[in-house]
């Protein structure tokens, strides 16, 4: 039985095919379309999942939709008549589209696929907890799911067990953490729903100054976690922006004009802000093992990214087991909508490997045989060098030792927003300038972002306080005292930005200044040759440590195809490519042909 689920409309588009229960194919739309967070009908990725099951549209046996536009459209108008007259140039924006195209999605869906049959439409946060709770590894467990906003509801919990999901809870618009995280990012100069993650990576440059102005005036937070918003600081509820001129005058001053030079203030509210979501995320978790007396714990949502706050719940222990969905915004939404279908809506029996969850690794995109990256090299005259499977890993791991910078293309595209060694950018971690290098000259993003690490799996305790895997880099763990580098006197007097070049330890260039790194543990079992790449790097070097970041440029999304993984490759300063047994050395590469001014062609964050 042929399963898809797809999401589209809001951010982050995508679809996913569940063949017998089983993930079969998922991708993000932005990936081949190349425009970051695309959140347009998911054309191509619909595609793919079709080819990769050898489908037409109208012979499967089930679509779903990751949400109910009905439901969501009655919250947008009930909103805008809360507040009007104000408001009215949103309203005016937003009505077209609804009335042209969302509010008939059944008939749309039904023509684009040239399919007849049963179509579905689980709730927002249905997609999201079954998400969260169906691929994980537990055959029972609590489930958080916490985002922007679905239909009305932004946060909920409850619990799954066997083929069962209950909601028990929610917390309805215009409450919604995921919103407030978003309004500092706002303020802050970056862009919504992209730039959460430069809050994250900026907060511990910062001190926690206006946690308590937060809790004053923005949040009413009770004990069990659940919040209020003061909406008298926000314009997202009917506005064209996140914060208004009252949010300007309790921090003192306007929003920071995006790519304007960041200043302390600008550090201090992203370490506020993500104070403030951990507070929130662990009242919460306690609340929830409270109520449903589970010992597992899932989580999906845009909230359940912040992986600091997921580190945090776990070295709390407040459940025994933590599972994140790795495509836990709503691009996971289309894969936890079929699998709700399967589950729920089918009622098939579920029966999960306490060992291992059914995610695949998050390996779950297209994927390109040698012979396609010949075929793609020799078109276009490529120098290469083509290596045996059994050389791969001692060549790669001999260029790392080297301090050189390897785009790695290798296997299924990963679906979710991490790079976990199949479209990656990978260096040595043990390298003072790497960090600075790869921000500066590679990816051409902001110099304090920081880098992850890729780990063997066993050993992952002996560099960090962590026992437990994160395939998915979803879980940030401190360094290990006998790892780290003492700071100087004069080096602890340092503030904000002027941290950043202090070494801090064995592995300075996946190090944070907090001393703590967003890790991703590597098996044998998920990814052979990365995991064997990085085994040789170890006997090479005694580390089994190395940089993983994603394959891309600021603006652009990961690659998908070796057509985008040469461009661009080409366009920075990346010293080698690997494509499946495929080696080009940059120094061998003719001059790029056309605009090799990237810029002009990807839409800046």
């Amino acid at each position: 039985m042929d399963i898809l689920g797809i999401s589209a409309f809001y951010h982050d588009s995508a679809a996913c095919l569940v063949r017998d229960g089983e993930i079969f194919a998922a991708a993000q739309e932005e990936r081949f379309s190349r425009k970051k967070h695309d959140y347009r009908w998911p054309q191509n990725a619909i595609e793919y999942c079709l080819k990769e099951g050898g489908l037409k549209g109208s012979e499967l046996d089930y679509v779903v939709f990751y949400d109910k536009p009905f439901l969501k459209f009655e919250r947008l108008l009930e909103s805008y008549l809360t507040y009007a007259p104000k408001g009215f140039a949103s309203f005016l924006k937003a009505m077209p589209i609804w009335l042209k195209q969302k509010l008939w999605m059944k008939y749309f869906i039904s023509k684009e696929l040239d399919f007849e049959g049963k179509i579905l439409f689980p709730e927002h946060h249905e997609s999201h907890a079954a998400s969260a709770f169906y691929p994980s590894p537990f055959q029972e467990a609590a489930f958080i799911t916490t985002d922007g906003v679905g239909e009305w509801t932004t946060t909920s919990f409850g619990m799954g067990r066997d083929n069962a999901l209950e909601i028990m809870a929610e917390i309805k618009f215009p409450h919604s953490l995921g919103l407030l995280y978003s309004a500092f990012t706002y303020y802050t100069g970056f862009k919504v729903n992209s730039g959460e993650y430069k809050i994250m990576g900026l907060a511990p440059y910062g001190e926690p100054k206006y946690v308590q102005a937060i809790l004053d005036n923005l949040v009413d937070l009770k004990e069990d976690g659940s919040f209020k918003l003061n909406q008298k600081y926000f314009n997202y509820s009917v506005g064209l922006t996140m914060t208004n001129r009252k949010f300007n005058k309790l921090f003192g001053g306007l929003p920071r004009k995006p790519e304007t030079l960041l200043t302390q203030k600008q550090m201090d509210l992203a370490r506020s802000v993500q104070v403030v979501t951990e507070e929130v995320m662990m009242r919460m978790a306690r609340h929830v093992r409270k109520e449903t007396g589970m010992k597992n714990l899932c989580l999906a949502g845009g909230v359940a990214l912040n992986c600091v706050a997921n580190g945090i719940l776990l070295r709390e222990k407040v459940f025994d087991r933590i599972w994140i969905q790795p495509a836990a915004g709503d691009a996971g939404g289309a894969l936890g909508a079929a699998l709700y279908v399967w589950y729920r809506y089918l009622g098939n029996p579920r029966k999960a490997n306490p060992e291992k969850d059914m995610q695949s690794g998050s390996y779950l995109g297209p994927v390109f045989s040698d012979d396609e990256i010949q075929k793609y090299i020799d078109d276009n005259k490529i120098p290469h060098r083509r290596v045996s499977d059994g050389e791969l890993p001692q060549l790669v791991a001999e260029i790392l030792t080297r301090g050189k910078v390897v785009g790695w293309f290798n296997g299924r595209m990963e679906f979710g927003p991490r790079a976990l060694g199949s479209r990656s950018i990978i260096g040595d971690a043990r390298s003072k300038e790497m960090q600075s290098l790869m921000n500066l000259k590679i990816k051409f993003r902001e110099s304090f972002r920081p880098f992850a690490p890729s780990i063997l799996r066993e050993r992952v305790s002996n560099y960090f306080e962590m026992e437990v895997e994160s395939p998915y880099m979803l879980l940030v763990a401190p360094i290990k005292e006998d790892k780290r580098v003492p700071m100087t006197e004069e080096q602890q007097k340092l503030f904000g930005i002027d941290k950043l070049n202090v070494p801090r330890s064995e592995v300075p260039a996946i190090t944070h200044i907090d001393y703590s790194a967003r890790v991703q543990t590597v098996s044998r079992e998920d990814n052979p040759e990365y995991y064997d790449m990085i085994g040789k790097f170890e006997e090479m070097t005694g580390c089994p440590v190395i940089i993983n970041t994603s394959f891309n440029v600021r603006g652009e999304p990961i690659v998908c195809s070796p057509a985008h993984a040469y461009l661009c490759f080409m366009r920075t300063n990346m010293d080698y490519l690997v494509m499946g047994n495929f080696i080009l050395d940059k120094k061998d590469q003719p001059e790029l042909k056309g605009d090799t001014d990237w810029r002009k062609e990807f839409e800046l964050d």
